[in-house]
């Protein structure tokens, strides 16, 4: 995934994108076997924080909406004006600091032993997060604060102790969540198995006139029937569009020998998926032949080259380094490969390490990575083939099984 700007203006009418729907035979859920994370296995990833926190002399950590509030707490909230945010001592119960009207909604899903301090709307919820450190025996001291937490709550919170340190817990987080236990890489196997059931049903559904919105409704339609949580993209890409890796706005439609790009993914439990596939509606050309399958081979290269204790980053320099031997690039140049070989994955669709020229990251097992080394033409088409892996001692372990060819592609 690289993100989406969308797929065009729809062209066709929804009666088209209906009765190519109605040609596929009904989707059951592959989802029924899957379980959610356990409240152990959280409470044993706040042991892990607490541990390390405790190891660099760290009091506490904030912890504000989003994936690693979840990832600890279990809590499943949004960000807004309003604070909501977990105080996690070194020492100590969690607290949660959340509005006194949101409570009912923020305890639904908590998951670990924690004190819920509400706070009214006239009150001043930096202060009840100063008083739960220090209740803590955290506000003199060193708080880290999750890296996307936002400005004005960091500046809240440092107003309000008016003492102590504030710095970044990163490497904290990182530490936690870079390696997947046998429970996520289990949750990710299902969320991949939803993506490329979809997109088969979706590659035998698109007809000429099509538009990109179009087709991504049919991938909608399938992710749901299939029991996988759609997120915020379906990124469809068609003609020249598929050059572009974010898309573009330019209304485009299916045409015989237009190249169709999919990045799509899903959610199940939270974890999730995150798969492209590229084909070429009626007979590919040779150059879209022949570039398509300098993609596979990329694909291939970068799992060649993952081994245990490697950097990370040396696994796209050997995909670039084998894409300008082909005459692409060089470096990051167009026409070539554009962006990073691949992104980890997990409950972010992007998330550490980073399959990019200089991450020192060692390979470890357990971590979790896209492979998708596209290759883009400006003014012609792109190609991006996509796939999870995860790493094991014994190598790479692919959650989908790469694509054959341009002509059967899924």
């Amino acid at each position: 995934m690289l993100g989406a700007i969308g797929g065009g203006l729809a062209l066709s009418s929804a009666v088209v994108v209906a009765a190519a729907a109605d040609d596929a035979p009904p989707l059951a859920p592959l989802t029924g076997a899957a379980k959610p994370i356990s409240a152990g296995e959280r409470e044993g990833r706040m042991e892990r924080l607490r541990e390390l926190m405790v190891g660099r002399h760290i009091d506490a950590m904030i912890v504000e909406p989003g994936a690693s509030l979840e990832y600890f707490t279990g809590v499943v909230w949004h960000r807004s004006e309003r604070t909501t945010a977990a105080v996690i001592p070194a020492r100590g119960e969690t607290v949660i600091v959340t509005p006194a009207f949101e409570e009912p909604s923020v305890r639904e899903t908590l998951q670990v032993p924690a004190e819920v301090r509400p706070w009214n709307e006239h009150e001043n919820p930096f202060l009840v997060i100063a008083g739960a450190l220090k209740d803590r025996d955290a506000g003199a001291g060193t708080v880290a604060v999750e890296g996307t937490t936002r400005f004005f709550i960091v500046d809240g919170v440092r107003q309000a102790l008016a003492g102590g340190q504030v710095v970044s817990g990163d490497e904290l987080v990182r530490a936690c969540r870079l390696i997947k236990s046998d429970a996520e890489l289990a949750l990710m196997q299902v969320a991949n198995d939803v993506t490329i059931a979809a997109l088969r049903h979706v590659h035998g559904q698109v007809r000429t006139g099509m538009a990109g919105a179009d087709v991504a409704r049919i991938m909608d339609a399938a992710t749901l029937a299939l029991g996988g949580q759609s997120i915020e993209f379906t990124l469809v890409l068609l003609n020249e569009a598929s050059a572009f890796p974010h898309g573009s706005r330019q209304p485009q439609a299916v045409r015989e020998g237009s190249v169709i790009l999919m990045d799509c993914g899903c959610n199940v439990y939270g974890y999730q998926s995150d798969i492209s596939r590229s084909w070429v509606h009626g007979q590919p050309t040779a150059r879209q032949r022949k570039v398509w399958e300098t993609v596979k081979r990329g694909q291939e290269i970068a799992l060649e080259t993952a081994r245990i204790d490697q950097p990370v980053g040396a696994i796209d320099d050997a995909v670039r380094a084998y894409y300008e031997s082909q005459g692409w690039g060089p470096g990051y140049h167009l026409p070539g490969l554009s962006h990073r070989t691949g992104h980890g994955i997990g409950l972010d669709g992007h998330e550490a390490a980073y399959l990019v020229h200089g991450d020192p990251t060692p390979l470890q097992a357990g971590m979790c990575f896209s492979d998708e080394p596209g290759l883009y033409i400006p003014g012609e088409f792109g190609i991006r083939l996509e796939d999870c892996w995860h790493m094991t001692d014994a190598g790479p372990r692919l959650f989908t099984g790469l694509a054959k060819s341009i002509d059967d592609p899924i």
